[in-house]
């Protein structure tokens, strides 16, 4: 995977959220994006999605320029996954309903085929049992698991994941990064925002820290927890890494 974004901006109202943003990214498997809460991790990634349009800069993922307009950007969300901290499952869908119908709807498969995929896709992650179970009827842990599996059943390109375990208790959380490692070591690649440090220093390729809108680091894991450069990258890791 390769990213490149030069001065990205992107306001909200009065609030910058990013602010003339720089990241360049060669060749990753797997980007965790790290940082306080505030900082941008989570605009920036919205914004590699193509779920959000920044006010000026320029994005090129893959050697290709992230599109200006909403027209080109529907095809681009196609190609790529994007999961969310708080599942967004549909209550009323059962589990496989849950990943059918984009794939039907967005994907353009046939009703049948694409309860085949849904099918295979809750099967890869264990979730085979709960197919036909609503939302409401699973552990936080299953939905987030359907929500990947979701995800990834159209086998994206890239697959942004922000925040996956915010939600989740310890139990739940390890269950799911497991699975995005699996997903890692299956070849996947993986833009992440994540507050669990373990998890980006052990499986990211690269690791950057966002602050106040800004890229303040960017280097693989163990120079950056080894040996972090920046003050603000110091000063956040021994905060985090106290405990």
């Amino acid at each position: 995977m390769k990213l490149e974004v030069d001065q990205l901006v992107k306001r909200y109202g009065g609030t910058t959220a990013l602010d003339s943003l720089t990241l360049r990214v060669a060749d990753a498997r797997v980007l965790a994006l790290i940082g306080p809460s505030g900082g941008g991790k989570s605009t920036l990634l919205r914004v590699l999605g193509g779920l959000e349009t920044p006010d000026s800069g320029t994005v090129m993922v893959n050697s290709r320029p992230l599109p200006a307009g909403e027209v080109g950007l529907i095809p681009y969300r196609r190609r790529n996954g994007f999961l969310f901290q708080q599942f967004n499952l549909f209550p009323h869908l059962t589990a496989l309903e849950n990943i059918a119908l984009p794939l039907e709807k967005a994907h353009g498969l046939d009703r049948g085929a694409a309860r085949d995929t849904a099918s295979a896709a809750l099967g890869r992650f264990g979730l085979s049992s709960h197919a036909h179970k609503l939302p409401a009827q699973l552990s936080g842990g299953q939905q987030q698991r359907v929500g990947i599996a979701r995800a990834v059943a159209h086998q994206p390109e890239v697959l942004f994941l922000d925040e996956p375990t915010s939600a989740l208790d310890p139990e739940m959380t390890a269950e799911v990064l497991e699975l995005v490692q699996e997903l890692a070591e299956a070849g996947q690649h993986i833009v992440l925002s994540t507050h669990e440090m373990g998890f980006a220093r052990e499986v990211a390729d690269e690791v950057a820290f966002i602050a106040d809108g800004r890229v303040a680091e960017h280097a693989p894991p163990a120079r950056f927890f080894n040996e972090p450069a920046s003050p603000d990258s110091s000063r956040f890791l021994s905060r985090v890494m106290r405990w």
